[in-house]
């Protein structure tokens, strides 16, 4: 039996739509943003895909301390959307839903969606453990886009 439920969140950052899909529609750039992330590969796409990745994360269950291995597949990237699906055995899916969209003043608004579907007996742990890691990155993003859209002054 599986269980599934979904959190978003909501990120401004002084930066173009397109800026900003180019960070998160690249895994390969997330380490210093995820939390729970040690290391990404890229792979060759897997069908239906248009980038796939081979990501670890480090997790913690308690004094447990352990790695695990999943895959991502990025299904869309464009300018103001992204979904993206990751998949874990046993049965573990997160989908992510981004939407962005260019705000007055050099703004772009980031609505994320993260819907996340595992077997019932892991699923409140597997649950807490994608919420807080994504709603840590959302409060790196912000920074980092801002950084990307800012560039320092020639010296």
């Amino acid at each position: 039996m599986l269980s599934s439920d979904t959190f978003s969140y909501t990120v401004q950052a002084r930066c173009s739509p397109a800026e900003a899909a180019a960070l998160l529609s690249d895994l390969t750039r997330q380490g210093e943003l995820h939390p729970l992330i040690v290391r990404v590969r890229r792979v060759p796409p897997r069908p239906g895909a248009q980038a796939s990745y081979t990501i670890n994360d480090r997790l913690a269950a308690g004094p447990l301390r352990f790695r695990t291995t999943y895959h991502a597949d990025v299904l869309i990237s464009e300018a103001d959307e992204i979904v993206m699906v990751a998949r874990q055995w046993p049965a573990t899916t997160v989908r992510n839903h981004t939407r962005l969209r260019a705000e007055p003043d050099g703004l772009v608004r980031i609505d994320v969606e993260i819907t996340l579907t595992a077997p019932t007996p892991l699923f409140r742990y597997a649950f807490r453990q994608a919420q807080a890691a994504h709603l840590a990155l959302a409060t790196r993003l912000g920074a980092a886009l801002d950084r990307t859209g800012n560039p320092p002054p020639p010296a």
